[in-house]
């Protein structure tokens, strides 16, 4: 008797242990990734690619990227998606040089710039929710929309502004900031992760991201105002583009209308790659990161072997694809 229940309980749990190795190779997938594409590109070219300035460069770049990402992960979570958010950079990179050409403090111009993009992240929202179009065709227009409204502002042409501190969140780090180990950009973008973990994890409003894009009928029966909920967030992404803005203009010292362009590509990239799925319901913030990262490092290995810039396209669009690929696999798993 205890052999046949033995028998009958054994499959029940060997699908438990299944369903656990899946999920565990799902969150440690991306950091097996980006170990693999920097062993790789080490390998090849161990005197360029393990030099501490090619990675100080390297986190830079991934700063902008990885800052973007962590609103798109929200966006993605509660099943949208936003291609306007390399517009909106560019937008409010112009946003913060007019301001300090107008002899606006460098922390009322960088507050400028991040209103700039939840404002672009609040019409968004309010779009998709008041029309009822799909996200893809509203960030799609507006993806164009943000990108002349910045080359209106600054009369097709970049804006120089004059420098102040804010030029020196994304620059090397002279020999007396040392201490600092890393760019002060980089450290923003860490402590932005940490809110965001905390939000998705222990607020009622992570809870609801993670909710309408599981299931948003159920979503709604169970209370959640879906409405307000996406256009807060879509507003938060925007918001997150915004401080995007301010790493780029950092990294430019310029506004520049036609900056960031097809950086979109990159940041949703950065998302699905490190496990959120585009059908929504699924995404994490050390996931994001760890896929920025990837991004970085492949675009910058590429580089140092040699290869041109449209074997580099390709390389990235195939990641994309692959990325996306894997994710319909495990969902069908």
């Amino acid at each position: 008797m205890s052999d046949a229940v033995e028998t009958a309980a054994a499959p029940p749990a060997a699908r438990r242990c299944g369903a656990r190795g899946r999920r565990l190779l799902a969150r440690l997938g991306p950091l097996f990734g980006l170990a693999f594409v920097f062993g790789l590109f080490a390998l090849l070219r161990p005197g360029t690619f393990l030099d501490w300035t090619n990675i100080e460069v390297m986190l830079l770049q991934s700063a902008v990227v990885g800052t973007a990402a962590l609103g798109m992960t929200l966006i993605i979570i509660a099943g949208g998606i936003d291609l306007s958010v390399g517009s909106t950079i560019a937008l409010c990179t112009v946003v913060i040089a007019l301001l300090l050409n107008h002899q606006a403090p460098p922390v009322l111009a960088a507050a400028g710039g991040v209103a700039a993009g939840a404002a672009c992240g609040w019409v968004t929202g309010t779009l998709v929710t008041r029309l009822q179009l799909a996200p893809f065709i509203v960030t799609l227009g507006a993806w164009g929309a943000y990108r002349g409204l910045a080359k209106g502002l600054a009369g097709e042409t970049m804006v120089t502004a004059p420098d102040s501190w804010l030029n020196g969140l994304l620059k090397s780090l002279d020999p007396g900031q040392r201490w600092l180990l890393v760019p002060p950009g980089v450290w923003l973008l860490l402590v932005l992760a940490v809110l965001v973990a905390l939000l998705l994890r222990h607020t009622r409003f992570g809870r609801h991201v993670f909710a309408i894009g599981s299931n948003e009928q159920a979503a709604r029966l169970c209370g959640v105002n879906l409405d307000r909920t996406k256009r807060l967030i879509y507003t938060v992404g925007g918001l997150f583009a915004g401080l995007a803005g301010v790493l780029q203009f950092s990294y430019l010292t310029v506004g520049d209308p036609t900056t960031a362009a097809g950086l979109e590509l990159d940041v949703i990239a950065a998302v699905v790659i490190g496990g959120a799925s585009l059908a929504g319901g699924q995404g994490s913030v050390p996931g994001t990161l760890i896929g920025a990262l990837i991004m970085t490092v492949v675009a910058n290995g590429c580089t140092k072997v040699g290869l041109p810039n449209w074997v580099q396209e390709i390389v990235t669009g195939a990641i994309i694809i692959t990325a996306v690929a894997l994710d319909r696999l495990r969902r069908r798993g």
